[in-house]
């Protein structure tokens, strides 16, 4: 299997209260393998050596019969609401420490940097940077303030890594809060796949697959959120509201076959839904590791359903990953 979602936290990093204000993320080390995420005096996230630790990591890997990962950064660390030098800055940090993080298995780790997406100038630059050095993609937020992914840097910058042929990921992150989100981690399971829904509602109604070309490779984490649930819903508004929804060149429905999402669904009859709507050759393997709303074993779901045959299991354990990481040869088609 190749997994194609999964994240970092490096064991440590430099003092950002300069670049990233009072609330910097910054790492208090409890022992050899624990630590915990700090938000300037917040506690965030409890993590384990598994979050830094490639060996941990590579042990994990081979005992859920995982032959790569694609290490993405931890969204929290994104820093897109101070300035386009600021986030450059914290984004050269993580990246070059990823690229430390991966080192001791260039064959199975496969490392997405993260750029100032609210600066599309540093943004390519620091793709560019990143790529050269050894990332093989980036992963973004799926908005950045008020902006979705159909703002106009935005697009530049997706433009930008279509042109170079650079994998995109889209991960959801700093979702709405109030006191109805903040019980039962709801944030997380009502809010984040909204967040990814929308994403690709401003991909598709902001018209940027009719903009950017179709040599962008984009995917949407969590299954891409509710949209395969609610696909139909967007259908019948861009027919029956065509005055206001109508703002993308064709239906929602035409767009399928141009992003692929993670297969992190947790639940066979939703990966069923998934597979029918976007397509088999659409759906890869993620798992969210290390984090404990990920899934583990990795692709357990996958592995076990019951409606797969195996060459569709081929296509989403693996080979959908393949061609979208651009480990296939496009002539032979072999990996």
């Amino acid at each position: 299997m190749i997994d194609v979602h999964t994240h970092y936290v490096p064991r440590g990093w430099p003092d950002l209260t300069a670049e990233a204000g009072p609330d910097a993320p910054w790492l208090r080390i409890e022992s050899e393998s624990d630590a915990m995420i700090m938000m300037g005096s917040k506690e965030f996230r409890r993590i384990q050596a598994d979050a830094w630790d490639a060996e941990t990591r590579l042990r994990d890997m081979d005992a859920d019969g995982v032959r790569t990962q694609v290490v993405s950064p931890t969204p929290a660390f994104f820093t897109y609401g101070r300035s386009g030098a600021e986030a450059a800055k914290v984004s050269r940090i993580f990246n070059d420490l990823a690229l430390e993080i991966t080192a001791p298995a260039p064959d199975r780790l496969i490392p997405f940097c993260q750029v100032p997406l609210q600066d599309p100038d540093a943004a390519c630059r620091e793709l560019e940077r990143s790529i050269a050095n050894g990332h093989r993609g980036v992963e973004i937020g799926n908005h950045v303030g008020d902006r979705d992914l159909d703002s106009e840097g935005v697009v530049t910058f997706l433009q930008h890594c279509a042109s170079l042929d650079v994998p995109v990921f889209v991960h959801p992150w700093d979702m709405a809060s109030s006191p109805r989100l903040d019980r039962w981690m709801a944030q997380w399971l009502t809010a984040m796949p909204a967040e990814t829904h929308l994403s690709i509602l401003a991909m598709i109604l902001g018209g940027v697959f009719d903009r950017v070309d179709e040599r962008l490779k984009i995917c949407f984490a969590h299954g891409g959120g509710s949209f395969a649930f609610w696909l139909g819903r967007m259908e019948n508004a861009w027919h029956g509201r065509n005055d206001i929804i109508g703002t993308s060149d064709y239906p929602p429905s035409h767009y399928l076959g141009r992003f692929y999402v993670d297969s992190v669904v947790f639940d066979d009859r939703a990966l069923r839904l998934l597979v029918d709507t976007v397509g088999a050759d659409r759906v890869m393997v993620g798992s969210d590791y290390p984090y404990p709303l990920g899934e583990r074993p990795v692709g357990e779901v996958v592995r076990k359903s019951h409606f797969l045959d195996d060459a569709v299991r081929e296509m989403i354990t693996h080979a959908n990953a393949e061609r979208y990481l651009g480990l296939t040869d496009p002539e032979s088609g072999q990996s």
